[in-house]
């Protein structure tokens, strides 16, 4: 759990993954493979098996949900706009990191308390351009002169834990440095098998502001099939539970529906017969409010047979979430297997409509 620990802790919010992207490419290196980065800060590592072909893109994505310093108030407070998707809920009485070139400053995000808002106020939702962050500054001229500037990134704050069940995981960024672990986790094991294709592994940039690393890393690796790893949403607290929610502890998570992608139904029915054919138990996720990188993916070219491959998480798009190692470790197994399957006539079965 070092490796998720070190991953989780790194700051890397959309547009500012450098951090995580050094402990990637310092994990693929280890791996042996062939460095390849894209022009936005994608980074992904070749490696071929018993054949070039088909080309397999196993792809988490560096960055986490953040902020970014949008304006230095007179009083020395910050304003700030999200990075990615935040219900504005969550956000009250939060520490938070301000990045600059020089050092790291806390803050905690505030706005009117409410011993002095209306019983009217008191009732709605504050927004966030109504917050704003408390670094212990006094005035805009002290906040420039300790050097933090408007485009700074701002990340939240959590220590990784394992929890006393020493099976659920409490981190930030889970979202998505699951999918960065998952793929350097593959990638040990498949440097230990045989494996009739050649995997691309690594990770994407600026997923959590509109897939835009998976845009241009399929113009890099050129896949065949690709496997977007991410978490799904876990709905097993109370008040969400019901007849096949994902919960944690139960398996891997495989999507069969989101908002950016219908997955390659030979693809999905190949994954789910060799979970049932390995004893894998896994999950089945259908949501239709979010998306992943497979959405640019198997738009590439003349189209790439996708699909998203991952683990329940509770709390995502919060400073804090929660997911199953049991979960992690039934991913990578079922990954693993299902790549040692994947040769060049079980791809042409998946692209049955060329």
């Amino acid at each position: 759990m070092q490796l998720l620990k070190e991953l989780t802790e790194a700051r890397g919010v959309s547009g500012y993954e450098q951090e995580v992207r050094s402990i990637m490419k310092r994990e693929l290196m280890k791996a042996n493979v062939e460095i390849k980065t894209d022009g936005l800060g994608g980074i992904f590592g070749e490696k071929e098996g018993d054949s070039h072909k088909p080309r397999i893109l196993l792809a988490g994505h560096l960055d986490e949900v953040g902020f970014m310093v949008t304006e230095i108030m007179k009083s020395g407070y910050l304003r700030f706009s999200p990075l990615g998707g935040w219900w504005s809920q969550v956000l009250l009485s939060q520490r938070v990191s301000i990045i600059t070139e020089q050092r790291t400053f806390t803050g905690v995000i505030g706005s009117r308390p409410p011993h002095v808002l209306t019983p009217e106020e008191q009732n709605k939702l504050i927004p966030i351009r109504e917050m704003f962050i408390d670094i212990g500054a006094h005035s805009d001229e002290q906040v420039e002169e300790w050097g933090i500037r408007v485009g700074d990134p701002i990340v939240p704050i959590c220590p990784f834990e394992i929890m006393p069940d020493q099976d659920t995981i409490l981190a930030k960024a889970l979202d998505n440095r699951v999918g960065c672990y998952l793929v350097l986790e593959v990638l040990k094991r498949l440097n230990m098998d045989k494996h009739p294709n050649t995997v691309i592994a690594g990770a994407t940039v600026q997923e959590e502001v509109g897939l835009r690393g998976a845009t241009t890393a399929p113009r890099l690796v050129e896949p065949d099939i690709a496997f977007a790893l991410d978490v799904g949403i876990a709905e097993d607290q109370p008040g969400s539970e019901g007849k096949n929610k994902a919960r944690l502890g139960k398996g891997p998570l495989i999507t069969f529906l989101d908002a950016t992608m219908i997955p390659n139904l030979p693809l999905r029915n190949y994954v789910i017969e060799v979970a049932k054919r390995s004893g894998i138990p896994y999950q089945v996720d259908t949501m239709t409010g979010g998306g992943t990188d497979a959405g640019k993916f198997h738009l590439y070219g003349k189209g790439v047979p996708s699909l998203v491959i991952g683990v329940a998480a509770r709390y995502i798009h919060s400073h804090v979430s929660m997911v199953s190692k049991s979960d992690l470790d039934g991913a990578v197994q079922l990954l693993v297997e299902v790549i040692r399957g994947l040769n060049e006539e079980k791809y042409k079965d998946l692209v049955q409509y060329l």
